[in-house]
């Protein structure tokens, strides 16, 4: 039978790796970007191991300091800004995202990624849907921009929830008093989310429409809570 299960009236989103298909991307950036910032590139047959590792280990596994990362992140957008034309939206992507704002629900996108290149990779009919676009936060530096977000929106932290692809972002969530959600698809492999206990998982792009709470089946495995 099915339960309705809406919790929240704001879903904040990440962007790369959780609404855009950009880890391909990323690889081959880092290895462009690599010579310049004395880094370590990756290797094609590490690219999908490394997805098990979280954010803090792979920095270590390619030399990059964590005061050299704002430089780093910058020549990343920029990059993204000027060859990232070929990058979309993961399928089903938009109609989930319509889905969830016809049934009322406010939505947003805190990323580390920059605001401009979060717009253009929405669109401009995603971006009218969403209630906030906060970009330029660092790897490490989410949660006041999640806490920027809820104040600017006037909502409590526990009517909202995260959903990302990261450990960094199950951290963020955690320290702003938000909700987890967890993909599948994206940057952190379901190991290594594990381990931050999301309260949802979505392990299919389609899934995100559940958080307007129609149509659960009892057994979901990807709701924990």
């Amino acid at each position: 039978m099915p339960v309705r299960a809406r919790r929240y009236e704001l879903v904040v989103f990440d962007l790369d790796g959780t609404l855009v298909d950009s880890f391909d991307f990323f690889v081959q950036a880092h290895n462009r970007l690599a010579p310049k910032h004395r880094l370590r590139p990756i290797a094609p047959h590490e690219a999908a191991a490394w997805r098990h590792c979280p954010p803090r280990e792979i920095m270590a596994l390619v030399g990059l300091a964590r005061w050299r990362l704002p430089w780093v992140a910058r020549d990343f957008v920029r990059l993204m800004r000027d060859t990232g034309g070929g990058l979309r939206l993961f399928p089903g992507t938009d109609q989930a995202l319509r889905h969830l704002h016809a049934q009322g629900l406010r939505l947003a996108v805190v990323s580390s990624n920059s605001t401009d290149n979060c717009r253009r990779l929405l669109g401009p009919e995603l971006c009218q849907r969403m209630a906030c676009i906060d970009g330029g936060a660092s790897l490490f530096g989410k949660r006041t921009r999640l806490q920027r977000v809820l104040r600017r929106l006037h909502v409590p932290p526990h009517q909202a929830i995260y959903v990302g692809d990261q450990l960094t972002d199950a951290d963020a969530a955690r320290a702003a008093g938000l909700a987890f959600g967890a993909v599948s698809w994206g940057y952190g492999a379901p190991s290594a989310l594990a381990r931050a206990h999301p309260q949802w998982w979505f392990n299919a792009v389609e899934e995100l429409s559940w958080l307007a709470g129609s149509g659960i089946p009892r057994d979901a495995a990807m709701l924990r809570g």
